[in-house]
């Protein structure tokens, strides 16, 4: 509390719930004045305010009781950091001022808390009376992550027979401020329908269509569990897919596949979270730069010679920021000749691949032992789940794979080469395939289209 340079008795009063700071002052130079001029009334009904957790892009409000009387200057009343005050809701600001002509002795102050980031944030809020009064107001809040969790496929039958496709594909409305998206993430809960699960592990995605090309891309791959579902895992098997999110929006198709050979097969849901905040660059596009992933055998054949394209020509956009890939690699096939122990290719043997840019090996893929037995999807029995596969496991994700490249890249091509490591199938026990794909993916704080593949 500050007071000008008077001759002041400082009287307290409790009245209604209220504590009300009188101010009984006379100059220096003892001129007379009336009682009504002498008396300074400014009080608030609280302390502190206190807001419910608030989840970014939304906001909260509280509001608080001032009484005031004889004003010899304006009363000025200041906040900071993701708060907002005003005498209502409609016209806030960092400052507002009342008059010490206004007539009135009572006003509702209003403090919308507006997060912009999360956590727990500490401000307070001032009101100053010229040099006669001043009082803290502390303000506490919690910015939060505003998430809308959106169901798709529900309990999908997927199997093959009897009436039933091994595919479905559906459209679905999605967000479309997804400018206000962090992230995105996918769910995929498998369970069995009356009669038990197939018996087998096998593969299966979640696609979702670009509109510009008729195509559909992979956002996520998983070997179905043996005998079982997943709900050990309470909202099934999860992916990262925020490198999709341009195509996450507005009305658009999902696919989803497994390749079940029996009537059997999975009920399948699919869900997503979409976590609003501030992205890491508002604009993102993504295109296949090499996509051999509809089916395990439809990926490239291993050890033998073949007519699958996985030399590319690649131009990033003037825009792009931030460049990776994204790729999703996983082998199937027993040929020989085996590794040791047995191991056929390619679903048992462990090899090394690489992504050559220009001609120079780039990046490197290790598809090796990723901890099978370990597999919280642990109700495979009698299923042979726990022995590693080469990258994959039998009831859970296919690992995805991302490589940074530089920045430097933007508004240049380069040359793309998906390269396996060298061994030759002798026919002796059927092919060997790995379903490959590789996405380029680009982000900039500007609009931005796809990269070009020649």
């Amino acid at each position: 509390m500050i007071l000008k340079n008077h001759i002041c008795k400082t009287l307290f009063l409790c009245f209604l719930g209220f504590t009300a700071v009188l101010f009984s002052c006379s100059d220096d130079d003892s001129s007379t004045v009336s009682e009504e001029d002498k008396t300074l009334l400014i009080s608030t009904n609280i302390n502190s305010l206190t807001f419910e957790d608030t989840e970014l892009g939304s906001s909260s409000n509280r509001n608080f009781s001032l009484q005031y009387a004889n004003l010899n200057a304006p009363i000025k009343i200041t906040t900071m950091g993701d708060f907002q005050i005003g005498f209502d809701l409609e016209n806030l600001s960092k400052s507002i001022d009342i008059s010490n002509e206004d007539e009135e002795t009572t006003k509702t102050i209003y403090v919308k808390f507006t997060p912009t980031q999360t956590g727990l944030q500490n401000s307070e809020l001032k009101i100053v009376n010229g040099d006669e009064f001043e009082k803290i107001i502390t303000l506490q809040a919690k910015g939060k992550v505003k998430t809308i969790t959106m169901s798709t496929f529900s309990d999908k039958r997927v199997a093959f027979g009897n009436g039933h496709d091994q595919s479905a594909v559906q459209s679905f409305d999605f967000p479309t401020d997804i400018d206000k998206v962090s992230q995105i993430k996918m769910f995929v809960k498998l369970r069995c329908p009356a009669g038990g699960c197939d018996e087998w592990d096998v593969f299966a995605n979640v696609k979702v269509k670009d509109p510009a090309t008729g195509e559909f891309y992979e956002m996520g791959r998983f070997i179905t569990p043996y005998w079982n579902d997943n709900s050990q895992l309470p909202r099934g098997f999860e992916y990262d897919v925020t490198d999709f999110k341009s195509l996450l929006t507005g009305n658009n198709e999902l696919r989803i596949r497994t390749e079940c050979w029996n009537s059997k097969g999975y009920l399948v849901s699919v869900e997503f979270d979409f976590i609003y905040g501030t992205p890491e660059y508002k604009y993102s596009a993504i295109v296949p730069i090499i996509a051999y992933d509809d089916w395990s055998s439809s990926g490239v054949p291993y050890g033998k010679t073949h007519n699958f394209d996985l030399d590319k020509s690649v131009s990033i956009p003037n825009e792009a920021e931030k460049i990776h890939l994204r790729s999703t690699i996983s082998g199937w096939g027993h040929a020989t000749p085996y590794d040791s122990g047995g191991r056929g290719c390619a679903e048992w043997c462990y090899r090394t691949h690489y992504i050559k840019i220009n001609g120079t090996q780039k990046y490197t893929h290790d598809l090796g032992p990723i901890g099978c037995a370990q597999n919280p999807v642990s109700n495979q029995e009698p299923g042979n789940w726990k022995p590693d596969r080469a990258g994959w496991c039998p009831g859970m994700e296919v690992p995805i794979r991302i490589d940074e490249m530089e920045s430097t890249w933007a508004g240049q091509s380069f040359n793309f080469e998906y390269d396996y490591e060298n061994w030759t199938n002798n026919g002796a026990n059927g092919d060997a395939f790995y379903a490959t794909n590789t996405f380029v993916v680009v982000q900039s704080n500007n609009p931005i289209s796809p990269a070009i593949v020649n």
